[in-house]
């Protein structure tokens, strides 16, 4: 063996130990959602408990990420796209850590409901909302591993559909609360839990554009995907 493929076989192995991690802690921002919302329809304090403990493995695992990543461009000083491997990473792990915070607080809000379970139908549309933030994280986390630049920019486009399933949860709980004012308590926290789920799909847009970013070098998705 080479100096030189020496030099990239260990250049290989830091990258695919950071982008490793990533999917760490990918796996771990989406369990954190979907654990949040079953907690929040069944009232389960233990699992409301475990997922605010989570939050401080996500925010390891960044750090972690942070450093090997620093110390990468140290070691190896990568250019053009395998830099942008490197700050592609660094972007993505700071956005799924902020995932990890929305579901952490999604828990911290059912344990502040406690026992008083909201009606089931207050809850269908907050999770219609919640499966497809869901639905575009996960599909973020795919076009990452693939480096599918066209489903990053499918996953962009889709942001409007999170809004919009947001302001119609927004106003059927306002719409609940001016009917009867002793539903106010919890109505307030559901609308900010469907707030948590709908900051989701805009850290699942940026995902979107950062997967462009490394493959293009281009931070305006809507430009063409052309690779240097």
């Amino acid at each position: 063996m080479t100096l030189s493929d020496h030099t990239v076989s260990a250049f290989d192995d830091d990258l695919n130990f950071i982008i490793s991690k990533v999917s760490e802690m990918g796996g771990i921002a989406e369990s954190m959602l979907a654990r949040s919302m079953v907690a929040l329809k069944s009232s389960d304090k233990e699992m409301c408990k475990a997922i605010i403990k989570e939050d401080k493995v996500l925010g390891n695992l960044q750090r972690e990420v942070d450093e090997a990543a620093v110390l990468m461009i140290a070691k190896r000083q990568p250019m053009a796209q395998d830099l942008r491997e490197v700050i592609g990473a660094l972007r993505i792990s700071t956005d799924l850590e902020r995932i990890g915070d929305l579901g952490k607080n999604v828990a911290k809000r059912s344990l502040r409901i406690e026992d008083h379970l909201p009606p089931k139908k207050l809850l269908r549309g907050l999770q219609h909302l919640t499966d497809s933030a869901l639905e575009q994280l996960k599909d973020a986390l795919d076009a990452y591993v693939n480096k599918d630049t066209a489903e990053a920019r499918e996953i962009w486009e889709r942001d409007d559909e999170i809004d919009n399933l947001y302001t119609s949860v927004f106003r059927e709980l306002l719409t609940y609360m001016m009917e009867d004012p002793r539903n106010m308590t919890f109505c307030i926290h559901l609308l900010f839990c469907a707030k948590n789920m709908e900051r989701v799909g805009d850290h699942a847009t940026n995902l979107a554009e950062t997967i462009h970013y490394i493959v293009t070098g281009s931070s305006n998705i809507l430009e063409d995907d052309d690779q240097d």
